[in-house]
């Protein structure tokens, strides 16, 4: 997508592997929102860390440099985000040196090209990523950023200059505390080093006096692909302009107590007319140690002195930033071309507008500080990073909600498809940690893994095990087999599940349909009978059915509680228009939605449809339902709205209430969040309507929220709920497969398309799709199915094309794609 003028005001693309913490770059070229440091802080920023150009000319006489940056934009006043907040220090780095001009961005997640606009005489642009190869997540893993500069000289005369890339050395520092200049009180002892290696300049930013497990300890890497000028230790901005015009003699030794050293290599550079070059610059990082420094929910015991070190994956794999560095080198060119395989596979796909893109962007939910994985493989996720939509309550700088919430996470299903092993993990922590001895399933894990988890404790956020996320853990369960866990550990969990229904029978079954107190992910517990827990649990059924057939095991029981139950909930809820909420004479209405439409009333059949497990309900009612709830939710213009909490949609945006009340009748205390707009349950109710055939429906949910995140207001990598980066968000998964018709079911070995008509361009169609063995495109075209595996390998067994069935008898493998004919 194509980046210009406003929509660069909130546009901040973040930069990291899985687990790694992120770096973004911002719309107008700078480098913002340092998260490396094992804590998410949108308003974290590292001073002095930037590029710069200096660009001489014999005659006629020119010696200029400037900043690689854009002038600042203005911030917007937009509601709990803070993605266009421009750092002080980037503006006082601007009065130093002079910003280059206007840039253009064209972004695709996780790669930016940057155009910078100047008076000089040079073609300039930027090309950024972080490696992302779908089902490998290792190569998805690493803690650096690639900078490939473009230099070309369109003009008729010779121009030669020095590219220079600046960092600080932040080893040391808390990610929250502010940077004033070089000064921290984290900093003291730091040290940068120059190191050679294969053609590279490595400039390595270390502090030995900092024990081995500090918080802050650890290394950062500023290298580029020449052997480069090095200025090693300087302090202010003003130093690096004269490192740039001529050699400088750079500070000795370690930096005092309460401050640093900025670190600059320079490439020099000669261009005659016509001629182009490249300089590459990258950024590795390595903070290997992570503590629970974060507040968790439940009761607070004495912890004594102990800090509960987790530790981070990525750091086991290579030891040092160092070794990080090398070995991306190594690989380098091979990441770039999987990684532009991915982006260009959503570029060019034939999905409907700018859907490819937008969907690409999901990948950034899972990768961003919202999720983590500790030395001992354990993967953790918050619900969010904690920011100014969070300042109310838990502050702005950590993790939103810790750790694993089930609710919340019922709607991620991004990090499920692109990296089934991680998610299967989590999977395993709920049943090995985080389930009790009764068979329920609290809707959060303490870390580390071995402390008492939150059984019979007030939990928060709701009080109780939330009902909605044990529902999920059963349909989880058969999403991970589906996504290739397969039958030996579904085998070795199916006592887990079997715990887990019968303590949900037991304790919330009457008459076919679930009763009583219910917590939710609205962080309150529903009453009554309604639809939104409803569907989770006939989906559930259906699933645990499924599971059970695959086991050899007995499951005439689930299917009799569904066919019940399906009745049930229909004869009570429907009401013509949609399903409601009926509760008894006794019930409290507080919190409660009673004959209000909610968004999620369907949310099972969205499951359902992602798992083939059929219509919980009568179709007739469900696309009723929904097309209500489209007519009732789907709000245009907030200026006359009134926000009792959080502000999500304003002035002239479109977005999906959470529940309405179109024929009165709303609570004096309705249900929490009824009058926000999510963008996980505006994603999830668009992929149902498209599942539905309801095209139009779900293409102006979509619609409404892209341009609520266009990059003029708000950041279209960063969803906001409770926390930027919010996990909800990640549902958005769905929406690639409701308008491809993409099927993957590991037992059978088998994939499925039957694409849209909004996703074909007349006779023709192309779309990425991911296994847990791999990633690949699809494009039918001319009457035959080409299948081109970019990553790994495809071991099926069948794929079938608009209801017709094909036999595969060989892995497919890069290099060696797959025809079909199919006419």
């Amino acid at each position: 997508m194509h980046y210009t003028g406003d929509n660069l005001r909130h546009f901040a693309l973040p930069l990291g592997g899985l687990g790694t913490g992120t770096v973004a770059l911002a719309g107008n070229g700078a480098l913002r929102q340092w998260q490396l440091h094992n804590i998410g802080n949108h308003e974290g920023h590292v001073p002095d860390s930037f590029f710069a150009l200096r660009l001489s000319r014999v005659e006629p006489p020119l010696d200029a440099i400037r900043l690689l940056q854009g002038p600042p934009s203005e911030p917007t006043d937009t509601p709990l985000v803070t993605d266009d907040v421009v750092p002080a220090a980037e503006r006082r780095l601007q009065d130093v040196i002079r910003p280059i001009g206007p840039t253009k961005v064209t972004a695709t997640y996780p790669q930016a090209h940057v155009d910078y606009e100047t008076d000089l005489p040079i073609e300039l642009g930027l090309d950024v990523f972080n490696p992302l190869v779908p089902s490998d997540a290792a190569a998805s893993s690493q803690p650096v950023v690639g900078f490939t500069f473009t230099l070309h000289n369109p003009g008729e005369i010779a121009i030669h200059g020095k590219l220079a890339g600046a960092l600080q050395n932040s080893v040391g520092w808390d990610g929250v505390t502010p940077i004033d200049g070089v000064a921290n009180s984290g900093y003291g002892g730091n040290t940068n080093r120059v190191r050679h290696a294969a053609n590279w300049t490595y400039l390595v930013l270390e502090n030995a006096t900092l024990p081995v497990d500090h918080p802050g300890s650890g290394q950062l890497v500023l290298a580029t692909d020449s052997p480069g000028l090095v200025c090693a230790q300087w302090a202010r901005a003003e130093e690096l302009v004269a490192f740039l015009n001529g050699p400088v003699t750079p500070a000795a030794g370690a930096s005092a107590s309460g401050s640093t050293w900025n670190g600059g290599l320079a490439v020099p550079f000669n261009l005659q007319p016509g001629e182009t070059t490249q300089v590459r610059f990258l950024i590795a990082w390595h903070f290997p140690n992570r503590y629970v420094d974060f507040n968790q929910f439940g009761p607070h015991p004495e912890y004594g002195h102990s800090r509960f070190w987790l530790g981070n994956a990525y750091t086991r794999r290579t030891p040092d930033a160092v070794a990080a560095a090398d070995s991306f080198i190594a690989n380098w060119s091979e990441l770039n071309a999987q990684t532009t395989a991915w982006t260009e596979a959503f570029e060019s796909s034939t999905l409907p507008g700018e859907t490819g893109p937008r969907l690409a962007a999901l990948v950034a939910d899972v990768r961003s500080p919202t999720v983590f994985q500790t030395a001992a493989g354990d993967v953790l996720g918050f619900e969010g990073v904690l920011g100014a939509s969070t300042a109310m309550w838990g502050g702005r700088y950590g993790g939103s909600c810790p750790l694993n919430c089930t609710h919340v996470w019922n709607y991620e299903q991004t990090l499920s498809r692109l990296f089934p092993s991680l998610e299967q993990n989590m999977r395993d922590t709920e049943y090995e940690v985080m389930q009790a001895p009764e068979g329920y399933i609290p809707h959060r894990v303490r870390a580390p893994l071995y402390m008492k988890q939150l059984w019979d404790v007030v939990i928060g956020g709701p009080e109780e095990p939330a009902l909605d996320g044990m529902l999920g853990a059963v349909l989880k369960t058969y999403r991970e087999v589906r996504q290739g866990a397969g039958l030996d550990w579904l085998r070795s969990r199916w006592p887990n599940v079997v715990r887990l229904l019968d303590h949900i029978h037991g304790k919330w079954l009457q008459d076919g349909v679930l009763r009583g107190i219910q917590p939710s992910t609205h962080d309150i517990d529903l009453c009554g009978v309604n639809s939104f827990m409803g569907t989770l649990w006939l989906a559930a059924l259906r699933a645990a059915e499924e599971m059970a057939v695959l086991l050899g095991e007995d499951a005439k029981e689930y299917r009799s509680l569904f066919d019940a139950g399906s009745t049930a909930y229909d004869e009570l809820l429907f009401t013509g228009e949609y399903y409601r909420q009926i509760l008894d004479p006794d019930e409290t209405r507080d919190f409660q939605w009673g004959d209000g439409c909610l968004a999620d009333q369907l949310i099972g059949q969205w499951w359902a449809h992602q798992l083939d497990l059929g219509h919980l309900l009568p179709e007739d009612h469900v696309r009723t339902a929904l097309r209500s709830v489209v007519r009732h939710n789907l709000r245009t213009g907030f200026h006359d709205f009134e926000h009792p909490y959080r502000v999500f949609a304003d002035g002239d945006d479109t977005g999906l209430l959470m529940c309405t009340w179109p024929h009165g009748g709303r609570p004096d205390v309705p249900t929490r969040y009824c009058d926000e707009v999510w963008t996980g349950s505006e994603y999830q109710v668009a992929a149902h309507c498209l599942y539905e055939g309801l095209t139009d429906e779900g293409m102006s949910i979509l619609q409404g929220l892209w341009a609520r995140y266009d990059g003029t207001r708000r950041n279209p990598f960063n969803p906001i709920e409770c926390g930027d980066h919010y996990i909800r968000n990640a549902a958005g998964w769905s929406v690639l497969e409701a308008l491809t018709g993409y099927r993957y079911n590991a037992i059978t070995k088998s994939i499925t398309f039957a694409p849209l008509d909004l996703a074909r361009t007349t006779e023709s169609w192309s779309t990425p799709f991911v296994t847990n063995t791999g990633w690949a495109t699809a494009t039918y075209a001319s009457g035959a199915l080409t299948v081109t595996c970019q990553s790994g390998h495809l071991d099926l067994r069948t794929i079938t094309v608009d209801s017709a069935a094909y036999p595969i008898d060989a892995p497919i493998v890069p290099g060696n794609p797959l025809v079909i004919t199919t006419t």
